[in-house]
Order: structure tokens, then sequence, then C-alpha cells
């Protein structure tokens, strides 16, 4: 007679202690503790949920639990809160629901799409080099907060990316910008989920005014709206595209928001790093916004954004939760199991990466990558549930930085490195403060 499954497997070592792993400083603490003492794969008693927690830090164990057996694995534990603000869009939805959802958005990220969209994320981007250099007037240099500027240009690229020319027209309705407290306001407690889903009358709104019109529309909206799911012809229902763009509107805006302030702040710290985007501007011959077809020839401002990826991922961890018994390795894995992924220790996992508190971008190139294993790098999670927005996001922050640079050079104010703040997203806990000056 077989064995069940679970005598002829191991339980992960782990602490004698029980915590409730959450996305919280706490928890990137004692995660930091945990790893180098039990290793890739660790039991965590919990202190209050039914479950216990299993910490996860190898690739191929990852590889097992994002794509070989991804259906055996649902969102896990924090994705309330997330569903709190955001609905049931993509990122919180799951099973045939979420697959469906997938399908009918998914022409939104196609490189057509995306290519079609590039002259709306350029026109953003001079509109801000234009308010930098206003700000700059006849000095040599000025302060900026990088992280301020960078979440304002992001919160504008992804409303303007849904609703196009629409954002004008809501803007001078409302007299001001009902998003801006997105970024003036750093916080997610409860007071921004009352005020972001205050928000849902206005947006339901816009998305009722887009089913009737004439008008034609090269939006994500309007992908949405046209979408149809291929087994039953239905469209999306307002609840179901509101939630899809309520999620993009925050997830898109605020990760790239943050992944911008971590490259500029390492390019205004490492003098060879701005060098080399400089050398590689003069080669490629580009002059302003760098177009479509310009991004193939900015491959280290690529690089840098990977590494910048690598060192401060904005998701720094997120959970399945286990449906049956599975086992991982030589591991088993009950049902019900929550499963805590954090890139963030992934990325300085000295088992497959080197020197890992330095900045290189090099790590990056065609080469480098071929050396590692696919699944050590997560700054969009992998497999069928990967960021479905990772290639616009990785376009959107090649066309700032080739831009920009052209323009303008940074350097650090402070050389202390950035406390972190590490509730729901990975961000500095203060701005970040650069001093800007002309080329």
């Amino acid at each position: 007679m077989t064995k069940p499954l679970q005598d002829n497997i191991k339980t992960p070592p782990g602490p004698t202690e029980a915590y409730d792993i959450n996305t919280n400083d706490d928890s990137f603490a004692l995660l930091k503790q945990l790893y180098p003492q039990y290793g890739d794969i660790i039991r965590v008693k919990s202190k209050t949920r039914r479950s216990d927690s299993y910490l996860i830090n190898n690739p191929e164990y990852i590889k097992h639990i994002l794509l070989k057996n991804y259906q055996n694995y649902k969102k896990g534990v924090g994705f309330e809160r997330v569903k709190m603000l955001l609905g049931n869009g993509i990122i919180v939805s799951d099973g045939e629901f979420w697959r469906k959802q997938r399908r009918m958005i998914q022409p939104a990220f196609s490189k057509s799409m995306i290519a079609a969209q590039v002259a709306m994320v350029q026109k953003c981007n001079l509109q801000q080099m234009d308010r930098w250099a206003a700000l700059l007037g006849s000095q040599d240099s000025t302060e900026i907060d990088i992280s301020y500027e960078a979440s304002d240009l992001a919160l504008d690229i992804v409303l303007r990316l849904l609703f196009s020319d629409d954002v004008d027209t809501l803007l001078e309705q409302a007299g001001e910008n009902p998003f801006a407290f997105l970024t003036e306001d750093p916080t997610r407690d409860m007071k921004v989920v009352l005020k972001y889903r205050s928000l849902m009358s206005l947006l339901l709104e816009l998305i009722r005014a887009r089913r009737t019109t004439t008008k034609k529309y090269n939006d994500f909206v309007s992908v949405f709206v046209d979408a149809r799911d291929k087994e039953t012809g239905d469209a999306m229902t307002d609840k179901e595209l509101l939630d899809e763009v309520m999620t993009m509107i925050v997830a898109g805006h605020e990760t790239s928001a943050i992944t911008l302030t971590w490259v500029w702040y390492f390019i205004a710290k490492y003098g060879d790093v701005d060098k080399a985007v400089q050398d590689e501007l003069i080669r490629s011959g580009i002059s302003g916004a760098p177009g479509f077809n310009d991004l193939e020839k900015l491959p280290y401002i690529k690089q840098v954004t990977e590494e910048a990826l690598r060192m401060y991922p904005p998701v720094w961890l997120f959970t399945r939760k286990a449906i049956e018994d599975d086992h991982v390795g030589d591991y088993f894995i009950p049902a019900g199991a929550d499963i805590f992924l954090s890139p963030y220790y992934l990325h300085r996992n000295t088992d497959y990466w080197d020197d890992v508190d330095e900045f290189r971008p090099q790590r990056f190139t065609a080469e480098e990558e071929k050396q590692r294993h696919k699944f050590c790098y997560l700054p969009f999670s992998a497999g069928p549930r990967r960021c479905i927005g990772d290639f616009f996001a990785t376009a959107e922050m090649q066309i700032h930085i080739g831009l920009m640079a052209q323009e303008f050079r940074f350097e650090l104010l402070d050389d202390k490195i950035p406390e972190l703040e590490t509730s729901i997203n990975m961000r500095a806990k203060h701005p970040i403060m650069l001093k800007i000056s002309k080329r």
C-alpha cells in the first residue's frame, strides 16, 4: 500500500515561536532573521490564523508554485485588504472569473496598443520636463522631491492611458484633480480607502458615457468597453469594468512611481551609472523623448531599471494559499497552507546573486541573464499571474529616463541610505530629495 503523501515528505524547518506574517515592518525584519537561520523553505506556526505559513525563497520551488502547479494555488492572505480598495480586479480575482477578465483585458496590453500609446507617454514627460525647467528658471540648480515628482507623473500617465482626453474634461469639471491624494498622501490606511471609494460614482459616470458615445477613443477603457467574453459574447458589467479601472489606477501608478524614484536615486548616487546612461544616449542618436522604436537602442537604461527593481521591488511580499496537499522539493505543503514569496529577499539570496547590496546594472545583460535561473528575479511575479502591464511599465520608464537624462543632472543631497517603508508596497519612508541642474 502506498503511504500517504505527508508520510513520504519532510516538514520544513522553522522557529518554535508563532508569528503572523504580513506586509509590514515587523514581518520584513522577521524574514531577514529567518532566511539565514533556516534556509529557503521555512514553516512558521501561525499565531492567530487557521493555517501555518511557509516562506519560500528557492527559485525552483517558486517555479513549481507559480508555474508548474499554479492551479493548486489561489490568492492568499493580505489580498482581502487590497480587495477593499480595488474590488475584484485581476490582481485579487481567482479561478475562471480571473481567466475571463484576463482574456478580455489582454488586448489593451498588446505591443501594438502600447506602441499607439507612446505619444501620450511622450507628451506627459515633455510637460514634466517643462515644469522642471521652469522650477530651475535662471538658477544653476534647485531641489526637488523626486518621490512626489515620480508619483505625479505616473498618475498623469495612467489616467490618460485609461481615459485619454476625458481626463482634461474631468479636471475642468472638478476644478482640481480628484485623484491627487494618491500622490499627496503616502499612507494607505482606511482613510485613503474611503477617499478612493468615493471616486466610484465619478468613474462609473465616465464608463457609462463611453458605452453610449459615438466618439472614437484609443485608450484602455475603450478596449475594456468593447471586449467580449469569447464563450458567452457578454461585455463586462459596469462593476467588473470599474474594478479593473480602479486596479489599473492604483497598481499601475504606485509601482511605476516607486521604481522611478529608486532609478533616479541610483543614477544620482553613482557617477559611473550616470555616465553610462549619457554614453548610451549619445550612441543612440536620440533627441527628445524616445519613441517606441527607440526602446531597443536603450538597453542600458532598461538594465538600470531592472537593477533598481532587483534592489527595491515595490511588491516585496506576496501570497498564495494551497488548495490541495502538495509537495515542493522534498517538503510537504498541506492544503490551506499560506505561502509567502518575497522578491526582496529572493533578489538578495546569495546562492543565486553575488554582491547583493551593490547596484550593478550589468547583471541584466543578455549574457548574464542566460546564466541565471529565470525564477530568481520576480519584480512582476511569474507564470500565468505575471503582471499584465510589465512590458508597458518598462517602456514607460525607458522613455522617461531617456528624455530627462538628456536635459538634467541629478545629485544626492544626503548620502544616508533611505529608510524603508514596507506597509503594502516597499517605498522610501521619507521623501528623497535631489539637486537638479541643467546639462
